[in-house]
């Protein structure tokens, strides 16, 4: 019954190592970048014979599933890209975070 104790208490220090590790992410976005080129389509602008401007959004879906898009202004992309990989960390350390709460549930319970 002491392995059991043990058990738990190792189970305790991960769950508390991860909720600590998962702080670190706390600044998270979900969704993706898109680049998008465009020009003004009017017959005779000088933006025919220019590069297209390259634009980016970011597009996710809100709480009710609808896409929704924003732009994101060329200065800011490093920060957004941030956001998105942090997202994808926190999602990780999550999934671990569950498995070790189910581990605790199914010790706790056999005590």
């Amino acid at each position: 019954m002491n392995n059991k104790k043990a058990s738990i208490k190792d189970l305790i220090r991960k769950r508390n190592a991860l909720l600590k590790k998962f702080e670190q992410y706390s600044d998270f976005a979900r969704g993706s970048i898109t680049s998008v080129c465009s020009t003004c389509n009017r017959a005779g602008c000088i933006c025919e014979n220019k590069t297209p401007a390259r634009a980016y959004r970011l597009t996710y879906k809100d709480s009710q599933q609808k896409t929704r898009t924003v732009y994101v202004p060329r200065n800011r992309l490093p920060k957004i890209k941030r956001l998105i990989a942090n997202y994808t960390k926190a999602r990780d350390v999550i999934e671990q975070l569950i498995e070790t709460n189910i581990e605790l549930f199914k010790k706790e319970t056999h005590i």
